[in-house]
């Protein structure tokens, strides 16, 4: 097995595990959610004063909506990032799995780790050729 083979497996594993770790991460937008629910059934509870009355519609509905869409795109991130993972142990879509690592580097501290170690063996030409694209970067190179 070459290096490169090594790397690519050793990348695809290292996917499944970030994946996995940000979609446990990503369910702490849940309690913001729990929140957000507790404020909008038991307003009564928020009263200040006589006649002063919290807005805590908007804010139940703010805690569970921001949550929601957080709990929402990590999920989504993590799902593609192991979708990611599965197409590089396949050595299939290296341009969907290149995309994926940069998003990845947004996700400090694992994620930013992945992503640069990723786009540096993605980015050789060794590994395009592993991919079937080696021989489109040369011809792509003679013509221009």
């Amino acid at each position: 097995m070459s290096e490169d083979e090594s790397n690519l497996n050793s990348l695809a594993l290292a996917h499944y595990i970030v994946g996995g770790v940000m979609a446990l991460f990503s369910c702490m937008p849940l309690i913001h959610m729990t929140v957000g629910l507790f404020i909008l059934i038991g307003e009564e509870s928020f009263m200040f004063e006589e006649g002063e009355d919290f807005p805590s519609q908007i804010m139940g509905w703010m805690f569970f909506l921001i949550g929601l869409g957080s709990f929402l795109v990590g999920q989504a991130s993590a799902v593609l990032l192991i979708v990611s993972g599965r197409f590089i142990k396949k050595r299939k879509k290296r341009i969907f799995s290149f995309v994926m690592a940069c998003v990845a580097c947004l996700g400090a501290p694992l994620g930013t780790i992945l992503g640069v170690f990723t786009i540096i063996v993605l980015s050789r030409d060794s590994v395009k050729r592993i991919y079937g694209e080696g021989e489109v970067m040369e011809y792509e190179t003679a013509i221009s």
